[in-house]
């Protein structure tokens, strides 16, 4: 039952969906890509250049799904949803698409529960684990300091679906958004044209270091110290001559940002200039990106930007929802208020605003 979350959200978001737009939703498939970024050497373990990409999207009905949880398969810890792999698509249309990227020490499977749903509800979702810093691979320092390198990883994945003979011509690109969630809200709005000023966000850190964002981090602890020697570094320096470089993804038309992290790396100037639309949503209790200096940061910068305070909730919250079994083992797992609102909030708010934005699907 449980299992079905994802499933169940799909339907009643279709219920709550604003007046005069249409939700149907199909099962969902699963195809897994590899892209190639050159910065992706810097932050892998093993130096390899290789992006893993998870495309998921409408299929066709019939299509067996199989379970995407985490965890021993009688005893999963997390519940992601389900998704048939190699499935066929549900018509030769071409779709919207969304560019989804995870959280810091995250992965693209984690965060299945919101890009999922999505899917079933009628667009191409293109995920990455961004190598370096996901929970899959030895995470890195320098997965964990070259931030500004996490659109590219995007990209190379954008590039390599279009590219690709089965979900290429599914693709419209005329209808591009971004999503992510944590560390990838910052890559989410990156991607849509805000710029890094490291120097700045080093000064935050500096005046603030009990600012959850400058905190060594649960997934991999770095202090600032030790990721100011590593951006010093002549392994990472070159790197960092281009932090301030144009990040942006050409044709990104619309941001969703879960409790966008980072935000105080990004050049002011360039967010007062964004005209493309963002949407944040967060929790109000959250002390890993706090809403002040993150979220409402970027939503008091951003010309016209949508904001969203949900009450109660914390960071982790907008993760995969924790079963019983995490609840009683993982600390990031005992929420002060439970994750199914949490999400089907985020969820319905995602869809109305893609598709404001992109049109529906």
């Amino acid at each position: 039952m449980v299992r079905a979350f994802a499933g169940l959200a799909a339907v009643l978001i279709a219920c709550a969906l604003s007046a005069g737009a249409h939700a149907q939703s199909s099962p969902v498939g699963e195809i897994h890509l590899t892209a190639h970024n050159p910065t992706a050497a810097l932050r892998d373990a093993d130096h390899k250049t290789d992006v893993r990409v998870t495309v998921w999207y409408p299929a066709q009905q019939g299509v067996t799904e199989t379970s995407l949880d985490l965890g021993p398969p009688n005893n999963p810890l997390f519940y992601v949803g389900s998704a048939a792999l190699d499935a066929p698509f549900v018509d030769g249309r071409r779709r919207p698409v969304i560019l989804f990227s995870h959280g810091f020490g995250g992965t693209a499977r984690m965060m299945g529960w919101f890009t999922t749903v999505l899917a079933q509800q009628g667009y191409v979702v293109i995920a990455v684990d961004h190598p370096g810093n996901n929970g899959v691979d030895k995470m890195t320092v320098a997965g964990a300091t070259l931030f500004w390198d996490r659109p590219g990883d995007l990209q190379a994945a954008l590039d390599a679906a279009v590219a690709d003979p089965v979900v290429g011509q599914h693709i419209d690109l005329r209808r591009l958004g971004v999503a992510g969630f944590s560390a990838g809200g910052f890559t989410a709005i990156a991607a849509a044209g805000g710029r890094v000023d490291l120097k700045r966000f080093q000064a935050f850190c500096a005046a603030h270091p009990d600012d959850g964002v400058c905190k060594p981090q649960i997934e991999l602890a770095v202090t600032q110290e030790q990721a100011a020697a590593a951006l010093a570094s002549p392994e990472l320096a070159p790197e960092v001559a281009h932090a301030g470089d144009d990040h942006s993804i050409r044709g990104v038309r619309a941001v969703f940002a879960l409790a966008p992290a980072i935000v105080q790396a990004f050049d002011p100037a360039s967010l007062t200039a964004l005209t493309t639309p963002v949407a944040i949503e967060l929790g109000d209790a959250d002390p890993v990106a706090p809403p002040h200096t993150n979220g409402g940061a970027a939503a008091r910068m951003i010309p016209r930007a949508q904001l969203k305070a949900i009450a109660n909730v914390g960071h982790y919250d907008f993760l995969a929802a924790c079963s019983p079994a995490a609840q009683a083992q993982i600390p990031i797992c005992r929420d002060a208020v439970p994750q199914g609102p949490t999400h089907i909030t985020a969820l319905q708010d995602a869809l109305v605003f893609f598709g404001k934005t992109l049109g529906q699907p």
